[in-house]
């Protein structure tokens, strides 16, 4: 029983360290964008980080949308040097944070162009002010119905992967 204690405490121990491995701030520049909520930026020592945007679910490629949504990302930030405010590593082994380019925030700028989802499940990872800054620009984009906001019945990504994968 003590082995399994110890062997459990271990593997906990690890997962801590993984998944907050990432946690801090590093510059690089975007060097590819996936889809409207994932980045790859190429840091001073020239290593790709897989940066998954935090606070935000932009639709996948294949939603309506979709594809804006990652040409939208891809002008704010691609080709260009930004801040990355890195909170974890998530299971895909991408870093997970906020993407800075000359003081605006990119994940606030996806919502606010109605071409993401404030991601409510991960919110309470998100320091107060963002959490309310991203809430109340999605609440402005439905409003004025940009982007995504102009469907009557825009599926959410989370919604649209679960339906994937037939739960």
């Amino acid at each position: 029983m003590q082995t399994v204690r110890i062997t459990i405490a271990l593997l906990w121990s690890l997962l801590v360290s993984f998944t907050t491995a990432a946690a801090g701030t590093f510059t690089g520049t975007v060097v590819g964008i996936a889809d409207g909520d994932t980045v790859t930026v190429l840091d001073a020592a020239n290593r790709q980080h897989k940066v998954r945007l935090s606070g935000i679910d932009a639709p996948e490629k294949s939603q309506p949308y979709g594809n804006v949504s990652r040409q939208h990302l891809a002008r704010l930030v691609f080709d260009k040097d930004v801040t990355v405010v890195a909170y974890k590593t998530d299971r895909y082994g991408r870093t997970v944070g906020k993407v800075v380019v000359n003081d605006t925030d990119a994940n606030l700028e996806q919502i606010r162009a109605g071409l993401a989802w404030h991601y409510k499940q991960y919110e309470r990872e998100q320091d107060a002010s963002d959490r309310e800054t991203y809430a109340t620009g999605e609440v402005a984009a439905r409003q004025s119905h940009l982007g995504l906001w102009r469907e009557s019945e825009a599926v959410p990504p989370w919604e649209y992967r679960r339906q994937r994968r037939g739960e």
